[in-house]
Parts: C-alpha cells; structure tokens; sequence
C-alpha cells in the first residue's frame, strides 16, 4: 500500500471506532429515555390519563427541530426520528393502560 492509502486506512479506522462509540452512547441514551417514558405511562395509567399529549409532542418536535438546526442536522430528519419514538412511547403507554 502506498503511504496516502494507508494514512486512508487509518483514518477511516478512527472514523469508524468513533462512529461505533457515538452508537453505543445513542443506544444508552435511548434506554434511559425509555426508561422514564415507562414511568410516565405507568403513572398516566395510574391516573386514566391519555397515553399521548398532542400539543406536547408538537412543542418537542419543534424544539427538537431548532436544536436539529442549531448542531447543523438535518431538522426533518431530527423530526421523523423524533416522531418514531414518540410512537414507539405512545404504544407502551396504551400497553400500560391495558
């Protein structure tokens, strides 16, 4: 290998163990948002509350969509990704009233 392909191979190498670590902090963080979104919709249920707060989910994807805009993501993509979990929140919460 030529001197410029092996600097290549290193510096992807050290893209990619940094791509791995931001993953592993994505997947922690996720848990531990979940792990309070379980609380919330155990005590909705506790209290027959709705499992989904419209005009709040509005207010997060739009904060979402301004941080988003701020770290120069892509603020749709940051709303779609944002609305998944939503989703995936309100399905635990119906399950909790269940």
């Amino acid at each position: 290998m030529t001197d410029s392909v092996t600097r290549a191979a290193e510096l992807l190498k050290s893209h990619r163990e940094s791509i791995d670590r931001l993953d592993a902090i994505l997947v922690f963080t996720l848990a531990e948002r979940f792990k309070h979104t379980q609380s919330v919709g155990a005590l909705k249920a506790e209290h027959d509350l709705p499992p989904s707060d419209p005009a709040r989910e509005a207010r997060q994807i739009e904060r979402l969509q301004d941080l988003a805009t701020q770290a120069d993501l892509d603020p749709e993509f940051a709303a779609k990704f944002l609305n998944f979990i939503i989703q995936e929140v309100i399905k635990h919460h119906e399950q909790h009233k269940s």
